[in-house]
């Protein structure tokens, strides 16, 4: 185990230090890290354990590396992830898994605006509750939020899933309620188990896109009602 203090360092070398040690294949501890911004960013492989808050973009372009903070993260959360996994045992601002190409990430306690938007195929799980436009745009992957959602849910989703234990304010355009399957219930009973969330899959519901093309006309020659109503 590799300690590094953050405290008074620019980000460059601390994300240095941190690779150099994984490199070796010596997992990370990092204290310290409230004032730095896109800490343990482009990891390939390790573990890296941030202790307390931390700052905008942890863990951007992640590809395949395991990051947990004990804390709060702020904004952009996992931005652009690719692979492996984040566990945030705290809160997430907002845009937590934007622009996500695969991977996992679970936050244990809140996530704020625009969490999961244009996820392209990563699975994100969020323990308490979620703000608006949670969605917005999505085009693959999963998100289950095991609180309540704010408004606009899903708005103009094109592809994926939504699970949702609690109340969504609103739904957005082209999202409509769907079947929870006995597949589903079996996947998420175990992925929710295996990350320390004691919730029975079957308390949640689904919500899928109404089209995969809410941008396009409809055979009439009209743009499709969703659309039109923005």
């Amino acid at each position: 185990m590799v300690e590094i203090d953050a405290s008074g360092k620019e980000l460059k070398k601390v994300n240095r230090e941190i690779k150099t040690a994984l490199v070796k294949g010596k997992p990370v501890n990092v204290k310290n890290a409230e004032k730095c911004y896109g800490l343990a960013s482009g990891l390939r492989g390790g573990t890296v354990k941030i202790v307390g808050d931390v700052n905008d973009y942890v863990g951007t372009v992640n590809s395949g590396g395991e990051i947990i903070v004990e804390g709060n993260v702020k904004n952009f959360l996992g931005d652009n992830m690719i692979s492996g996994k984040i566990m945030v045992i705290g809160n997430a601002g907002f845009g937590a898994g934007m622009y996500c190409y695969g991977g996992k990430m679970f936050i244990k306690g809140n996530a704020g605006d625009f969490t999961g938007t244009m996820n392209k195929g990563a699975t994100i799980v969020i323990g308490g509750d979620v703000g608006n436009d949670v969605a917005t745009y999505m085009a693959n992957g999963e998100i289950i939020i095991l609180g309540d959602a704010g408004m606009k849910l899903g708005n103009y989703i094109i592809r994926g899933s939504v699970f949702l234990r609690g109340k969504a304010k609103s739904l957005g355009n082209n999202m409509k309620e769907g079947r929870v399957t006995e597949k589903d219930d079996t996947r998420l009973k175990k992925l929710l188990k295996e990350n320390g969330f004691n919730v029975d899959p079957t308390m949640l519901k689904k919500y899928v896109p109404k089209t995969d093309k809410p941008f396009y006309k409809d055979k009439s020659g009209d743009l499709w009602e969703g659309w039109a109503r923005r």
